[in-house]
């Protein structure tokens, strides 16, 4: 079996350095860049995942994000960072990143992290019907879409997957808990203030169709549909 084959972004090569020797321990293909523009001239399809730190010299880890994704590169993107408000968060998944570790970090938690984001992306959830319809606003479950009018919403694939979970039982009310063990099954480690930075976030792309998710204080989200 080929290792899947991840490329360490970091200006600070301690960092590179201690991330290649545990994650090669690990048995992962490790490749190591030291700056932004060095991972564009080595990043190829044969990579599975990037370890992507966000203040370097030079071009900044969110500005290479924005320049794989406008390109249609969707190779998985975790972010290391000190930077740990939840703007920071907020910015990092909008994007297009898929998680997002704090420095200082454990080298368990960031192999555990790979592990989750790379298992997702290869043994993606079944969903049980093609699509949903909400006056007119269309989830896609096949295409992993949601179409409001004849405009397509740009989502990553955790804001699809957040709101197909809603709208898969309108008006129920699920809790930030539910929807991390559904969301994020795989992934360890994750709070609950990355539940709501995923709802700013996906509200902010629904535009006129924010209130489709709706906040009960002290319970949860809910899909919305009175207003429809």
């Amino acid at each position: 079996m080929i290792p899947p084959k991840i490329l360490i972004v970091d200006d600070d090569a301690v960092i590179c350095e201690i991330l290649e020797f545990n994650l090669t321990n690990e048995g992962f293909d490790i490749t190591c860049a030291y700056s932004a523009e060095e991972a564009l001239d080595k990043l190829t399809p044969a990579f599975s995942l990037i370890l992507l730190d966000v203040m370097m010299g030079g071009m900044s880890g969110y500005k290479l994000t924005e320049i794989l994704r406008r390109n249609k590169n969707q190779v998985p993107v975790i972010f290391l960072t000190a930077k740990d408000t939840e703007n920071d968060m907020l910015t990092g998944f909008s994007v297009g990143g898929d998680d997002y570790i704090s420095k200082p970090f454990s080298i368990k938690e960031v192999v555990a992290r790979v592990k989750a984001v790379l298992k997702r992306y290869d043994q993606p959830r079944p969903l049980a019907t093609r699509k949903l319809f909400f006056g007119d606003v269309t989830v896609d479950l096949e295409l992993k879409e949601v179409i409001v009018g004849k405009e397509r919403v740009l989502l990553t694939k955790t804001e699809f997957e957040l709101f197909a979970l809603l709208a898969g039982s309108p008006e129920r009310i699920f809790s930030r808990g539910e929807i991390i063990d559904s969301v994020w099954k795989e992934t360890p480690f994750i709070t609950e203030r990355t539940v709501d930075v995923h709802v700013t976030r996906l509200r902010k792309k629904l535009g006129a169709r924010a209130s489709l998710i709706s906040n009960r204080s002290g319970y949860g989200y809910r899909f919305n549909t009175i207003n429809l």
